[in-house]
């Protein structure tokens, strides 16, 4: 069973992981909504296919494109926004890495929450251990710090 001062630790951890996981959540969601908004564009190239519930719907089967018109503006300003966060929460998440001092502690961060990638190909790309990796890993977490907002943040919740 872990002691206080463990379980206090790890919890930051997760803090920090969620803080640092945010960037690629932005850049995922705006992943989704270029798919939606590419679905929303195939189906209007197809209006028959848009309204195949059997009603009549006039307009020789084109159907009503201002709903069309409507949804796309809506998805597109989603992307818009979601862009802009992304920006400013890559902006935040990467002066909060460089303020580390370790270089390898800056690019394993750097790597695994901004760029996404796996343990095994930021060992490869730093010519270290997968085990290693996860031991500078855990220092840069430890080194991390939380920005006030964020911690702010969360203690509102």
């Amino acid at each position: 069973m872990p002691m206080d001062g463990e379980q206090k630790t790890m919890s930051e951890n997760d803090k920090k992981k969620e803080y640092l996981r945010s960037y690629r959540q932005h850049v995922r969601r705006i992943h989704r909504i270029n798919a939606e908004i590419a679905e929303l564009r195939s189906m209007k190239m197809y209006p028959g296919m848009m309204f195949n519930d059997g009603m009549p719907h006039g307009s020789g089967g084109q159907g009503d494109l201002s709903g069309y018109a409507a949804d796309l503006d809506e998805m597109i300003l989603k992307l818009q926004h979601e862009r802009y966060l992304r920006i400013k929460t890559y902006q935040q998440i990467v002066r909060q890495i460089k303020k580390l001092r370790s270089e390898n502690e800056k690019d394993i961060l750097f790597y695994r929450y901004i760029t996404g990638l796996d343990w095994w190909e930021i060992a490869e790309k730093m010519s270290f251990s997968e085990r290693w990796i996860y031991q500078l890993h855990g220092r840069a977490l430890a080194h991390f710090e939380l920005p006030k907002e964020f911690i702010e943040v969360q203690s509102d919740m």
